[in-house]
């Protein structure tokens, strides 16, 4: 895997040029109409503290986790410092293809979730034109020196760690240009790209969910005809018996 840490520029500060404004306003666009219908209690966003990508989220706690300064808790990806089954909602904005350990940090994440929780992920998609531009050799600079990471790729880790795809969509079908007036030239992709290629976009988003198994009571599979031997039965009344007991009760004189 590349080293993306010997680069001097970051994938935050890739961000503000006109190639990363492009795909990262499509990015909070997607993460604020997603963290909108997500309910509970507390919500991590993992890495690039520098986005709030739970801006228009409703949960109340919401906090950034990262190795970086501007975080609210220091922490690393693989080793959560938080109480398992904790949160209700987790977001990874390009975490995976950046570290060397994305299986740990799924299986952390997966930890401190709550059952039914909502984990958010966003990604490079290496079969598009700017998985095309990484494989023909610029491999250096951000996002370039990342690992692309393939959606099927990416679906079968989440189902080994139990969690179950609710949504998804692909963005930034434009090419890699480094100039706005290229990409905004090329905007006509989008909408055509939704229709025509949808899997193809630059980069994906993926809502899963935590499912648990839950505990189901096993009934057992009654005989009938045993279970008729084995309630009383009611003795048969001769008529003077049933003479007897049909006279209402006197009063009794005390």
């Amino acid at each position: 895997m590349p080293d993306c840490k010997s680069t001097a520029q970051s994938l935050s500060e890739w961000f503000a040029t006109e190639q990363g404004g492009y795909v990262l306003s499509r990015e909070q666009l997607w993460f604020d109409r997603t963290v909108n219908d997500i309910f509970g209690y507390n919500a991590l966003q993992l890495g690039l503290p520098e986005h709030d990508f739970l801006r228009n989220s409703r949960i109340p706690l919401r906090f950034t986790g990262s190795d970086q300064p501007a975080a609210a808790v220091r922490l690393c990806g693989d080793e959560l410092p938080i109480a398992g089954a904790s949160l209700d909602l987790v977001a990874l904005p390009h975490i995976l293809e950046f570290t060397e350990q994305p299986h740990a940090i799924l299986r952390e994440v997966e930890r401190v979730m709550m059952p039914e929780g909502s984990l958010l992920i966003s990604g490079f998609n290496p079969h598009s034109l700017w998985g095309l531009h990484r494989a023909l050799g610029r491999r250096n600079g951000y996002p370039w020196c990342g690992h692309f990471i393939a959606l099927s790729r990416l679906k079968d880790w989440l189902a080994l760690l139990g969690f179950e795809v609710a949504a998804g969509r692909f963005a930034a079908y434009a090419p890699p240009f480094h100039q706005g007036k290229w990409l905004n030239r090329y905007d006509f992709m989008e909408a055509a790209g939704d229709r025509w290629w949808a899997v193809s976009g630059g980069v994906y988003f993926v809502h899963a969910i935590k499912r648990v198994p839950g505990m189901r009571l096993i009934k057992p599979s009654w005989n009938s005809s045993l279970v008729k031997k084995l309630l009383p039965v009611a003795p048969k009344l001769n008529n003077s018996q049933r003479k007897i007991a049909s006279r209402p009760e006197e009063n009794s004189k005390c």
